[in-house]
């Protein structure tokens, strides 16, 4: 079986309810989708931030990256996942809510 969609994967990571950085979610990605560069990264923070525009996360801090982690003098932007991000969960068959 190949790998289920990336923005599944990104609210199956969220599923555990705690708020995670997007820095850590891209680079897990990343690892498992064998998906290096910056293009590809980058891409998959653009997922992240269609998920938190469509109401399934919420973002609940943000701070200056200024240690590079990601990329060095942007806006780093920690999210948790969101009632009705559960409910997509589930109609998507990720986890029964």
């Amino acid at each position: 079986m190949g790998l289920r969609p990336i923005k599944f994967r990104i609210l199956e990571l969220f599923l555990d309810e705690k708020a995670h950085w997007n820095y850590e979610i891209v680079s897990k990605i990343q690892n498992e989708y064998d998906m290096q560069g910056n293009f590809k990264r980058d891409s998959i923070n653009f997922d992240i931030l269609e998920l938190a525009s469509g109401g399934m996360l919420k973002d609940v801090e943000q701070k200056v990256d200024e240690e590079g982690i990601y990329k060095q003098g942007f806006l780093l932007h920690r999210y948790m996942i969101t009632d009705f991000g559960k409910t997509r969960s589930s109609d998507a068959c990720l986890r029964y809510v």
